[in-house]
């Protein structure tokens, strides 16, 4: 492919956003840690460098060699890249004053320049930086500046190199999306022919050479990830796709039977496994959030290394890894600091002796989305929430008990069937309830109780790296939490999680 975008991570928390605006413009990118550049650049028409938590006067500064990039192909320098060329290409990068976070606007652009072509001055930007740069590398001249900014924009003579103060990928910068494109078609003269349809005609097309007549086993769980996995595959291989369905116990309250009812009438060959009590008693005793994912993973691993020996001949696990759990597993300093770990990420134990193929792991979830409905996949199916690998085990804080499950699933139930009733569910990115490891008094009729709290918690988002809480109506969390405190025996108090992320996390644990 030859209109590839390389973005190289300086560990910044939006680097995945210009990822994310760039696949908007239908221009593939592909994100890559600083530290770890590719060898072979032909396949790139454009380079972004992303912002950093870092400063450049630090010791241990990003100090990448840039020395096969600049001047050779187009690279637009964000934030701390800007900073990155001033300070070490002649220019000069001190402490601010103050801190210079947050909305901005552009008080001077310069005239006839590609890179700010339809922006008009007072465009609203957004900063993010402690350091500010006081003179320009060699050879640049300033193309734009704030009231507090003064080398806000600027590029290289003789060469196709940009810097930007700002973050361009962010909402707030409003003409962000131009200044991208600006840079990455007129500019660098890239291609815009990423589509859903071009998607999928190429992976067809590549699953078909990779694994020819030999089977592939894939694990369904229901949600949109997995599905689309599972339609792209079929298109693919047809019969030679196995797709099993495994109820781990922490599902939505009778999800199993219902995701098995669906699949029903798409063509899938699907074997559902009932493996509820063999991960309760894996999860045993077990609290730490870590070990509980661990758990689940290395029993779903055994549960599906069973069935597997039951299929003839299979060489391949299918997988509905997707790019932000790629993202997330490999930092910008090598081996990644963990969040949270993703068991559908990696390798697999020696003694499953099968290969992994992952056809979505280059896109977003919104992507998947989109390719989904080229596939013609229902769009209820494809309108569901995201749902965690672990299910209610990372939900219900602490201890995992059968009576926990089935109280949390209750509420779950009541929470998720009220959004889709009050004509809210397609309104939220995500909805779950969260068991707390708390028990509150509560008065229910003339008698005092000691029983569980539980959350609820709703986000919007559009790729689940950033969200922010939902402003749900008082009247429905008022009727919800007298349903639930009515209804599922054992709890006697409902609360709101109102917090976004960063810097809370979506899930509890």
């Amino acid at each position: 492919m030859q209109n590839n975008v390389l973005i190289l991570d300086f560990g910044s928390q939006y680097t995945q956003l210009i990822a994310r605006r760039v696949r908007e413009l239908n221009i593939y990118c592909e994100i890559y840690p600083y530290s770890k550049i590719p060898e072979d650049l032909s396949g790139f028409k454009a380079v972004i460098l992303s912002g950093s938590p870092f400063s450049v006067r630090a010791e241990d500064a990003p100090h990448p060699d840039l020395s096969q990039i600049r001047g050779k192909l187009p690279m637009l320098a964000v934030c701390y890249g800007a900073q990155y060329l001033a300070h070490f290409f002649g220019g000069k990068v001190e402490p601010s004053d103050t801190r210079e976070f947050g909305r901005a606007n552009l008080s001077v652009i310069k005239d006839a320049e590609l890179l700010f072509e339809d922006i008009k001055e007072n465009s609203q930007v957004w900063m993010s930086h402690s350091d500010s740069i006081i003179n320009l590398p060699e050879n640049a001249v300033r193309l734009a500046s704030t009231s507090d900014v003064l080398n806000a924009a600027y590029r290289i003579e003789g060469e196709e190199t940009y810097a930007i103060q700002f973050h361009p990928e962010v909402y707030h910068s409003t003409d962000g999306k131009q200044l991208l494109e600006n840079f990455l078609v007129k500019i660098a003269g890239t291609e815009q022919s990423w589509t859903p349809g071009a998607f999928v005609d190429l992976t067809v097309s590549e699953l078909q050479e990779k694994i020819g007549d030999d089977k592939v086993v894939l694990g369904l769980s229901g949600g949109v990830d997995s599905t689309v996995a599972a339609v792209l595959l079929h298109q693919a291989i047809g019969k030679n796709l196995y797709c099993i369905f495994v109820n781990n116990g922490l599902l939505r309250k009778n999800e199993f039977e219902s995701v098995l009812d669906q699949y029903k009438d798409m063509g899938l060959n699907v074997k559902g496994v009932n493996a509820s009590a063999r991960f309760l008693d894996a999860l045993k005793g077990l609290s730490d959030p870590e070990e509980k994912r661990k758990a689940i993973g290395n029993t779903f691993i055994e549960v599906f290394d069973d069935e597997a020996h039951e299929i003839k001949d299979v060489v391949y696990l299918a997988q509905g890894t997707i790019y932000p759990d790629v993202i997330e597993s490999v930092s910008v300093n090598g081996p990644s600091v963990t969040i949270k770990s993703h068991h559908n990420v990696g390798g697999l134990p020696d003694f499953m002796k099968l290969k992994v193929v992952e056809p979505l792991r280059m896109l977003f979830k919104d992507e998947v989305r989109r390719v989904g409905k080229e596939l013609g996949i229902d769009k209820v199916l494809l309108g569901r929430h995201p749902f965690p690998g672990p299910g209610l085990a990372i939900r219900i804080l602490g201890d995992i008990t059968a009576e926990k499950v089935r109280i949390l699933q209750e509420v779950d139930h009541i929470f998720i069937q009220g959004l889709r009733d009050w004509m809210l569910y397609d309104k939220v990115w995500q909805a779950g309830a969260i068991l707390l490891p708390i028990q509150s008094v509560g008065v229910m009729g003339d008698e005092r109780t000691y029983e569980q709290v539980v959350a609820l918690r709703a986000v919007e988002s559009t790729d689940g790296m950033t969200a922010d809480w939902v402003n749900l109506p008082y009247e429905f969390l008022q009727k919800t939490s007298n349903t639930i405190i009515n209804r599922v025996k054992g709890v006697n108090r409902v609360v709101y999680d109102i917090s976004s992320k960063p810097p809370a996390t979506i899930e509890w644990e």
